[in-house]
Formats: C-alpha cells, structure tokens, sequence
C-alpha cells in the first residue's frame, strides 16, 4: 500500500525513476533549460529545488551530500561555482515551467523547464571539466 507517498511512480521501478531524475537534474543544470513532458516537469521541480537550496551554503558537507544525490561531479562543480551564489538572495522558485503544446505521438502535453533569470549567463559556457 502506497500510504502518504508522495509523488507520480511513472510506471517504473524505484531505481529507474531514481536515476531518470537523476539524468534530468544532471541536464537542468548543464542545459539551464529542457523540455521534457508535464508531468516529470513538475516532479523535477521538487527535487532540483531542494538540491539548489542545499548548494547555496558552500561547504563539504553540502557538497558530499549533493554529490549523493546527483552522482556527477561536473554537475555539482557549476552548481556550487555558477547557479548555487546566482540564487543567494532568493528564498525559492528557482525553476519556471512553460507549457509548449503537445507531443505529436501520443498527445502528451509537454513544457519547458528552466532555471528563473538565467537567460544571460547561458551564453556564457564555462568548461567545468577541466580542472577537475
């Protein structure tokens, strides 16, 4: 029984849903926006909203604990250097979801998803892959 759970499963097992949020979080923060369907927009918001949160304290800690949940330390390099001190004095909303219409296959309704006020910084693309 599914008591207080909660949250969408997307017919999947735990592990794939894990690792889907994980792929997507992974991607929202190198991309600054995707476009995925409704549904798994709304979800994301949850999860990348909390690790943003985290991030904006720089310590080891933080780190570690951010590192846990999103397994790339690409990702958790521009998160801690680049989005995380952008949001400093934002209390929340860090992610925006624009609705774009429908998928074309099966009439599922897909949006956007991007991070709030970062139209600027997209043009700037810093390689956090080198000084690893």
């Amino acid at each position: 029984m599914r008591h207080k759970k909660s949250g969408k499963k997307f017919n999947r097992t735990r592990s794939h849903f894990k690792s889907m949020i994980k792929n997507m979080m992974c991607s929202l923060f190198e991309y600054e926006r995707i476009k995925t369907t409704l549904e798994k927009a709304k979800e994301l918001r949850k999860f990348s909203e909390k690790i943003i949160t985290i991030a904006k304290i720089d310590s080891l800690h933080n780190r570690r604990i951010v590192f846990s949940r999103i397994r790339n330390i690409y990702m958790v390099k521009k998160l801690f250097i680049d989005i995380a001190p952008f949001f400093l004095k934002r209390q929340g909303g860090y992610t925006r979801i624009l609705k774009c219409g429908f998928r074309s296959g099966d009439n599922a309704s897909m949006s956007y998803i991007e991070l709030v006020g970062r139209k600027k910084t997209m043009l700037l693309k810093k390689n956090y892959k080198k000084n690893v």
